[in-house]
């Protein structure tokens, strides 16, 4: 059996599933109460004080510089990849349609990534929607550190950006070495574009970009794996995914179209 586990980024105290490759990390330990049963983020070489900026990637870090396993994941307390269908949801307590260990296995044997489904934009693409929603000189300056550091990435980079649909959530399983790759590359880049960009006025949300700009970045080196030929499209699944709890589907259109139309940029979650 391979040792796999599947990070939990909690911020909270809450129900989790009672399996061996699911391992709840409390996001941000440093600055908070621990959680009781929860792993803190905060030991070993961490980032955890860093949370307000890095959101669920300070469990990232964490697992990178401190967790031994054959194969590593990201998942939310509220979002978790499953395979049962909408009807068996429908029906059954959240915690029972999230992924087992049983479903996995397989999957690991026949793929290198396993994904979230992709989120289509329809109307805009990875870029303009950023921009419209965000700021885009986030991305612009992403842009410009490729190009002095990982200049072969670039060509990804201007593709991704001009696709309309991705891999969000920064959720994913992979082997422990492919991942240790990733993060690597990832966190090279995100450190130097928090020295480069000034955050001077911005609102907590508006802090969080290290996060939004590393969902996208996560396209851009899949994109590059395929291209150099370290990865074959094939070895490349997507998952399903569940969300516990209630999206406010009427204000998040809403602003989706406001930003779009209106350039009216997001101040909160939905």
């Amino acid at each position: 059996m391979s040792d796999i586990k599947l990070c939990i980024a909690c911020h909270k105290p809450c129900d989790v599933p009672k399996s061996d490759i699911y391992l709840p990390v409390q996001a941000g330990s440093a600055l908070h109460d621990p959680i009781p049963g929860f792993t803190p983020d905060n030991s070993g070489d961490n980032i955890s004080d860093q949370n307000p900026m890095f959101s669920e990637l300070t469990v990232v870090y964490w697992a990178w510089k401190n967790l031994p396993c054959d194969y590593f994941g990201l998942v939310h307390y509220r979002r978790y990849f499953t395979m049962k269908s909408k009807s068996y949801q429908k029906n059954h307590e959240e915690l029972e349609s999230v992924l087992t260990k049983e479903e996995l296995e397989p999957m690991l044997k026949q793929y290198q990534v396993l994904v979230p489904k992709k989120r289509h934009y329809y109307i805009e693409t990875i870029y303009s929607h950023y921009a419209h929603t965000f700021d885009g000189k986030q991305l612009d300056l992403t842009k410009e550190i490729l190009q002095k550091k990982y200049p072969e990435y670039v060509e990804s980079f201007d593709r991704v950006m001009n696709q309309r649909s991705g891999y969000m959530f920064n959720m994913f399983i992979m082997n422990k070495k492919l991942a240790d790759q990733y993060c690597e590359w990832l966190f090279d880049i995100l450190f130097t574009l928090v020295k480069e960009y000034s955050a001077d006025g911005l609102s907590g949300f508006e802090m969080r970009y290290p996060g939004r700009i590393s969902e996208r970045l996560f396209n851009v080196w899949l994109d590059y794996q395929v291209r150099s030929d370290v990865l074959d499209p094939n070895e490349i699944h997507e998952v399903s995914y569940m969300y516990f709890g209630q999206i406010d589907w009427k204000r998040k259109i809403t602003s989706f179209l406001a930003a779009k139309l209106f350039h009216k940029k997001y101040t909160k979650s939905f």
